[in-house]
């Protein structure tokens, strides 16, 4: 069962195959979703990582919290 990772501070620009990109770095992503508002399409500025394991996850969330992703410092948290 993979663990799902909390991904804040997103700039508006981030889209799911940036946060993919991000975190494939660190093991197998299973899914990258940016959060975005229904009625305009525009990012909500957060987005959820599912990684393939929670040690997986875990080194991903070490790693990236408050770097930088398109310009935002993000926060990453379970």
């Amino acid at each position: 069962m993979g663990k799902k990772i909390y991904v804040g501070n997103l700039s508006y620009n981030t889209n799911d195959s940036t946060l993919q990109d991000a975190f494939s770095a660190f093991g197998t992503v299973e899914s990258a979703k940016v959060i975005t508002d229904r009625d305009s399409g525009r990012s909500k500025g957060f987005g959820f990582v599912e990684m393939a394991s929670a040690e997986v996850a875990q080194a991903a969330i070490t790693a990236l919290n408050g770097m930088s992703v398109d310009g935002r410092s993000i926060v990453v948290n379970l």
